[in-house]
């Protein structure tokens, strides 16, 4: 029996938020979001994640329904401050790769360190799987994983995974 499941995920509402660093430190949250983060660390609040991607850059991700309140509330919250928001959902798709051996699984096309005391719980990064780009969560303790990729890849990526848990068989 394979010690991991690979699943795709329901259709989420995304954005890329684009913020001077200051202006997030001093807000700590957006929106439900938690912003205030280190580079390549991520944050979860209910259904809302968020993943801090570069010094001025979030991945934001909400259950589809949450879009027209996030914008709202984003554009309430940063009226007058330097910001750049933009819808994202169509671009991505996302697939969960969950259990005791999905670190290993995701090695097979993953070039990261991805042991639990490397890739902690809480990361979040660009990496490539395969020839996809892709973004890569690791929001809990438990060995589960998020995988955001541009949504033409998504069956790539499916594909592959499937085709490397055939060594678990």
């Amino acid at each position: 029996m394979a010690e991991f499941s690979i699943k795709s995920l329901d259709e989420s509402a995304r954005w890329s938020l684009r913020l001077p660093p200051t202006v997030a430190g001093a807000l700590r949250e957006l929106a439900g979001f938690g912003i205030a983060m280190h580079i390549n660390r991520c944050t979860s609040g209910g259904e809302k994640l968020a993943a801090r991607l570069g010094p001025d850059e979030w991945l934001l991700c909400a259950p589809a329904g949450f879009a027209p309140g996030v914008e709202m509330d984003v554009a309430a919250a940063l009226a007058g401050e330097p910001h750049s928001l933009v819808d994202v959902s169509h671009r991505y798709a996302a697939l969960a790769v969950e259990g005791p051996h999905a670190a290993t699984l995701l090695a097979a096309g993953c070039p990261l360190d991805l042991h639990a005391k490397t890739f902690v719980a809480g990361s979040a990064t660009r990496t490539l799987f395969g020839k996809a780009g892709i973004i890569l969560w690791r929001m809990h303790e438990a060995p589960a994983y998020r995988i955001e990729c541009g949504r033409s890849y998504a069956r790539y990526l499916d594909d592959f995974l499937r085709e490397a848990a055939r060594e678990f068989a």
